[in-house]
């Protein structure tokens, strides 16, 4: 015979169940918040990483085209008092277009000044020839740049990089070297610009271990060795496209456990690193975890209390969950009617399929009352479906977000403008008394900053994340068109684009209908 338990028991099991469930649930909530804070930071550090190297990269290749030029004309015109003067005017001018630069100088093969960029060339004033860049090119034949140790530069007093390039004789022999002094400092108001929290460093270090800079800044740190540190055996370990990536490790300056992004430039030999403090990432995740704790532990308590009373109050229970069980039902059926209702797409946060219909019969019948042009791009992932088979569709979800909130930033925020996630992968942007040509710049504008952020997608033919664009306008008048002419001329556009190879952005086709579609 199977025991029947009363109903102070199962009422004591259903308190016990609910109280542990929420304790369940609060920790399960809080180690899926934490993954996501510390994911969120690696991403912000990689895109910080990302900016420091391209600003690194392109500071370094203007001084060095420069320096190409000077050589180019000095060992193709010579080094006449009358020719050297041309090539000090030139250099006065470089460093005036460049805000990077300290100055650019020449030395001949045993290390003298023969012409620099200030404003009286004169005579040298130093030999250089003990200089770390002088010794490698005279040592070295190769014609290529070289980014030596940072120094204190004997002209100006400030820490500078040299980037250098061998001078040759005609008969080939070593003739000197060209040299340009990039301001460090240039580099640090740079970084300083990046909000990394108040315990989290970026540095620009050489792929030899030379510490070239480091923000917080601390002028006797510069030109140190790394080359035993965590952070530098991490990068030199890796090869390839594997030195992109973010790794866990105390800061051997400080002793801070930071999650470090590192970065190879593309044409020079250093990398960059962008590194958060874990515990300042993590300590609006603690604060928020330690309220939200204590909310659930009271919140326990007083159902296992009242648990209790109702233990003695069956009826007035079983009459309160009857009640409880309607409201729920009631709450449940308003939740599923704002849902249906909600404007908003919950994937990408841009406007949903409803919210952009209302908005474009909205905005068609204004641009027929006032006579004017309405356009619409249709915006559609390149090569999506392939992402998401390589990667994921939680990857493909992240793609979305990204393309959205790119999308977002670029497109116009006047009132009537409205950016909406159309279906799928498709994106919608409608712009009001737009001609075709704003409709195209703001489309193309789009498709280049994607193009950029150069997401990878071995699944494309171009091997990154890119989208294809129709454009399409329309002047309305009344009884002749509907809204929809609009939305299928910018798709058959689309269409084109994806026919034509994607990755580009096509117009709708002259012979539209009516004449009113303008492409």
């Amino acid at each position: 015979m199977t025991k029947r338990y009363s109903i102070t028991f199962w009422a004591t099991v259903f308190v016990g169940a609910v109280c542990l469930s929420l304790i369940v649930v609060d920790v399960w909530r809080s180690i899926n918040a934490r993954s996501g804070q510390l994911q969120e930071m690696e991403r912000l550090s990689s895109n910080v990483a990302r900016a420091m190297a391209q600003q690194a990269d392109d500071t370094i290749k203007a001084a060095d085209t420069a320096l190409a030029d000077i050589v180019e004309r000095l060992e193709t015109e010579g080094k006449a008092p009358l020719r050297l003067d041309r090539v000090h005017r030139q250099m006065q001018a470089q460093v005036a277009n460049l805000p990077q630069l300290v100055g650019l100088f020449v030395y001949d093969e045993q290390g003298r000044w023969i012409v620099n960029s200030r404003e009286v060339s004169g005579e040298q004033t130093f030999n250089n020839a003990d200089r770390e860049y002088f010794i490698y090119h005279s040592a070295h034949a190769e014609r290529g740049p070289h980014v030596g140790d940072p120094v204190i530069s004997r002209s100006s007093g400030k820490w500078i990089m040299p980037v250098s390039r061998r001078i040759d004789k005609p008969d080939g022999s070593f003739g000197g070297v060209a040299l340009a002094t990039l301001d460090i400092d240039y580099f640090r108001r740079f970084y300083q610009s990046f909000d990394i929290g108040r315990r989290g460093a970026v540095a620009l270090i050489a792929n030899s271990g030379t510490l070239m800079l480091r923000q917080p800044y601390d002028g006797n740190r510069v030109g140190m060795r790394m080359n035993d540190t965590p952070l530098f055996r991490e990068y030199i370990g890796r090869s390839g496209d594997a030195r992109v990536g973010s790794a866990n490790f105390a800061s051997s300056n400080d002793g801070e456990m930071r999650l470090n992004s590192f970065r190879p430039l593309e044409h020079y030999p250093l990398f960059v690193t962008a590194a958060l403090s874990r515990e300042e990432m993590l300590e609006r995740w603690r604060r928020d975890t330690f309220m939200r704790s204590v909310g659930v532990v009271l919140l326990a308590a007083l159902m296992g209390y009242f648990g209790k009373r109702l233990v003695g109050q069956i009826k007035l229970r079983e009459q309160a969950e009857t009640e409880l069980r309607k409201a729920r039902d009631a709450l449940e059926s308003v939740n599923r009617t704002l849902e249906r209702q909600a404007m908003q797409d919950g994937l990408t946060g841009l406007a949903n399929r409803r919210q952009f219909d209302v908005t474009l019969g909205n905005e068609f019948s204004r641009a027929m009352r006032h006579e004017t042009t309405l356009a619409f791009i249709m915006i559609d992932v390149d090569y999506f479906k392939q992402y998401n088979d390589v990667y994921g569709h939680s990857a493909g979800d992240e793609v979305l977000r990204a393309v959205s909130k790119l999308i977002r930033a670029l497109t116009p925020k006047r009132p009537g403008d409205l950016t909406a996630r159309y279906g799928g992968e498709e994106i919608g942007i409608l712009l009001p008394n737009t001609d075709i040509d704003g409709a195209h710049a703001v489309a193309e504008r789009i498709r280049r900053a994607i193009e950029e952020l150069r997401m990878p997608h071995s699944g494309s033919s171009y091997g990154f994340v890119s989208i294809s664009a129709g454009v399409a306008t329309i002047a309305p008048k009344r009884g002749m068109h509907l809204a929809p002419v609009l939305v299928e001329a910018a798709d058959k556009a689309l269409y084109a684009a994806k026919s034509a190879g994607r990755n580009r952005v096509c117009l709708a086709a002259q012979d539209a209908p009516a004449g009113t579609i303008v492409g």
